[in-house]
């Protein structure tokens, strides 16, 4: 959970362009995440060659991760993207369709989307979960009234951020228009998840902002 970008801006510090940075990856952080996609977006719309558009990422990713390697930084990140580069790349080869390399992450939305659902609904939402564990107020962030509605609209703001990626992502996988779908991957991705990110950073930070004040209990 501390390594989730609210874990990384914990509710009671001032928010800055820089501590947003380090939330959503560092910058490189943010050019791993982009640099494969864009690769593959350029190499589909300028050759329409399947097999080379899906290397290209994977390769990408490859050299992210020997450069931490090489940089001693943690891996973790890279192993996990070259799996799911990897998965993707498998997934269109065998069904021999474009958009099937963005078959994983329209899944991984959708699994997002369900859990934090799921934890609405049975009254634990998720973004709740999260900040009680960083402010080691487990189940007491229920019993408070302000903090338990604060903390449900992010939660259904992170509904929002994974509804909006699948409301854009499905028409155009549909549509079999895989050019399209990965440059709305690229603007639906760190870009979005930064914005929502500020957002929840801000909405948190008030309502325990204020409940640290004596003056406003």
């Amino acid at each position: 959970m501390r390594k989730t970008g609210i874990g990384q801006v914990a509710p009671g510090e001032v928010p800055t362009a820089g501590s947003l940075l380090k939330a959503v990856g560092g910058v490189r952080g943010i050019v791993e995440s982009i640099v494969p996609g864009l690769g593959f977006l350029v190499a589909f719309s300028l050759t329409k060659n399947l097999p080379l558009s899906v290397f290209i990422p994977l390769a990408l990713a490859i050299v992210f991760l020997v450069i931490r390697i090489v940089s001693r930084s943690g891996p973790l990140q890279a192993v996990t993207g070259i799996l799911l580069l990897a998965v993707s790349a498998v997934i269109a080869l065998v069904s021999g369709k474009a958009e099937g390399n963005f078959v994983v992450g329209i899944w991984t939305n959708t699994a997002f989307l369900v859990a934090i659902l799921i934890s609405l609904a049975v009254r634990w939402p998720l973004i709740g979960v999260i900040v009680g564990f960083l402010t080691n107020e487990i189940t007491e962030w229920r019993k408070d009234a302000s903090k338990r509605r604060v903390l449900v609209i992010t939660t259904w703001l992170w509904a929002l951020l994974f509804g909006i990626r699948l409301a854009v992502e499905l028409p155009l996988y549909f549509a079999h228009n895989a050019a399209a779908l990965a440059a709305a991957r690229l603007v639906t991705g760190i870009p979005l998840y930064a914005i929502f990110l500020w957002i929840t950073w801000l909405l948190v930070r008030t309502v325990y902002a204020q409940k640290k004040d004596p003056g406003k209990d």
